[in-house]
């Protein structure tokens, strides 16, 4: 019997069960029962203005009014091209109060790509911000569809006076003035809709409950269906795992972006169907880090490793008591066991006695199924599997799962993993495979194993891996040894063409704050790596930066230093 089988990590559950009852309900289901609980807790809070559980409820259900109004119904797309604002909070759920669909996407994304998105799901409509109106205006005609352009403003949300305030700052004066036609602002199609008549909400727990985006384990954009039941799913097993046994009254840093799996599934309908307040963070600045801890005094933060890292880098923190914080969680990338050593100091630095807890998991499963235990970490390792969630290793290319230690590929199984890709049944079902034990695995594409007690290590996603002079070298763990110095922020390891070894390893390095990035500091990095890593695997190239650059949701864009280094290489 294979490990998954035996699934030994529930010895280290502490007070979480290892099982849990999953209702048969809808995402806006889940909603409605919390708002009924807690009427007049805060659902969210949007530049310190308060919405309660029972004005959130109200305002879904003119938002579903005018949404019919314009003709969306069940079984319809609508893109949300969104930052996180409460008009995308309303959308989404009033989506799911209908039956239809959200397709959710970056508002930064390229005039193109958005295009490829209304396209590739068939869209009626589009939900955007009036600054990103003309990027989805100049595209129209290469839409396959009638599209309707719906506009929600950031100052309509704003209390007093921010909102009268609003239109003299340099960010609204940036925005380029509105045409006379051409769209429907959002405030005016919720108003259209106040007398029409809602059908009763019969949607199933197994419906598609929204479309997100993903490379998925080949590179190639794929759009992931999610269930409502693999949204309710990650709520219900994140709030057991967190250890807290329920998250009512608590305060979430909502800052992870709402087309994301990791913001929308955790930061968004976790926080909400547990009763706890939604601190909406429209667009994260390290400038204003230090100012939202202190003020808003959230109790959980879910966020990728850059933005603890910038915790690092946020100013006037110095003195402040951070005791507040109850849960700190780290996923959507490799979080090194140094950064984490700096970051668990500084929290102790700074009177809070929570350590990171590092997570895993895939745009296939919503974000996460696997965190570490309360109380129980272990260096290096990404944590256990939530409840009744599953994890095994294979051999690559196999569905052979592989004994304890041992290297292979990471599959899951359990309710959060995705419906299938859009369109898309080949990919599918290369992802999405029944194994000899009759359950459905997702085949992850990344490399790890699992130890004795079913504990899981990530090692590297399949597809990056660097290959010099025939031998196979692992970014993460350069970059994790590169960490390691007292001198150094963050790292980015990289192979460049080389016609010698087929690839030569560059890092990039950002100093630590305070630290200047000389030659003298360049030998003594290079020195230090040669005492830690193999001399086929040594970096031939350190390049100093002040920052590295970040994808739209804030991991480190290694493919951008890939491909700036290649092409300098190619000159």
């Amino acid at each position: 019997m294979g490990l998954s089988a035996s699934a030994p990590w529930r010895a280290y559950y502490g007070s979480t069960p290892a099982s849990l009852d999953y209702p048969h309900l809808t995402m806006y289901q889940m909603l409605s029962q919390t708002a009924a609980k807690y009427p007049k807790q805060t659902a969210y809070i949007f530049m310190g203005k308060k919405t309660s559980y029972s004005e959130f409820m109200k305002r879904i259900e003119d938002a579903a009014k005018g949404l019919v109004k314009l003709g969306i119904g069940k079984g319809d797309r609508v893109t949300v091209c969104m930052a996180n604002t409460p008009q995308a909070l309303d959308c989404f759920y009033a989506l799911n109060r209908i039956g239809a669909i959200p397709n959710m996407i970056h508002p930064l994304s390229a005039a193109k790509e958005i295009a490829f998105y209304l396209n590739f799901s068939k869209s009626k409509a589009i939900l955007t911000l009036d600054q990103f109106y003309y990027k989805v205006a100049e595209i129209l005609p290469e839409l396959e569809n009638p599209t309707e352009i719906l506009i929600a403003k950031v100052a309509d949300e704003l209390p007093l006076p921010l909102n009268a305030l609003y239109p003299m700052t340099k960010g609204a004066r940036a925005v380029k003035k509105l045409p006379k036609t051409g769209y429907t602002l959002w405030y005016d199609m919720v108003k259209a809709g106040k007398d029409t008549v809602l059908p009763p909400h019969d949607g199933k727990f197994d419906d598609c409950g929204a479309i997100l985006y993903s490379g998925g384990t080949t590179g190639t954009t794929k759009g992931i269906m999610l269930s409502n039941l693999n949204f309710n799913a990650l709520g219900l097993q994140t709030i057991a795992a967190s250890g807290y046994g329920e998250i009512a009254g608590m305060k979430m840093l909502s800052v992870m972006p709402v087309f994301h799996g990791f913001g929308l599934g955790i930061g968004i309908h976790t926080a909400l169907i547990g009763g706890a307040t939604c601190i909406l963070i429209p667009q994260f600045s390290v400038k204003t880090y230090a100012e939202t801890l202190v003020k808003q005094k959230p109790n959980l933060i879910p966020g990728v490793p850059t933005l603890f890292e910038a915790l690092l880098r946020a100013e006037n923190l110095e003195g402040q008591d951070l005791s507040f914080l109850k849960g700190i969680f780290s996923g959507g990338d490799n979080l090194s066991p140094e950064l984490k050593k700096k970051v668990d100091a500084f929290l102790r630095d700074h009177n809070c006695s929570e350590q990171i807890r590092e997570g895993y998991g895939t745009t296939e499963c919503v974000t996460a199924s696997c965190l570490t235990p309360k109380d129980y970490a272990r260096s290096g390792s990404i944590g256990v599997p939530f409840p009744d969630t599953y994890y095994k290793v294979v051999t690559p290319g196999t569905t052979e799962e592989v004994t304890a230690n041992t290297e292979g590929e990471i599959c899951i199984s359990g309710p959060t993993v995705m419906m299938g890709y859009m369109d898309n049944p080949e990919e599918t079902a290369h992802t999405l495979r029944r194994h000899y034990d009759g359950r459905i695995w997702l085949h992850t594409g990344d490399l790890g194993h699992m130890d004795q007690d079913g504990f899981v290590y990530f090692r590297q996603r399949m597809k990056r891996m660097i290959i010099t002079s025939g031998y196979n070298v692992y970014p993460s763990q350069l970059e994790n040894i590169i960490d390691g110095h007292e001198k150094v922020l963050l790292s980015c390891v990289i192979g460049v063409k080389d016609t010698y070894r087929g690839q030569r390893i560059k890092a990039y390095v950002v100093p630590m704050p305070g630290v200047e990035p000389t030659e003298e500091l360049k030998a003594e990095l290079l020195d230090y790596c040669s005492g830690h890593i193999a001399k086929y695997a040594m970096p031939r190239e350190l390049e100093f930066r002040t920052e590295l650059p970040k994808t739209l949701v804030g991991k480190v864009a290694y493919r951008v230093l890939e491909e700036e280094a290649n092409s300098a290489a190619a000159l």
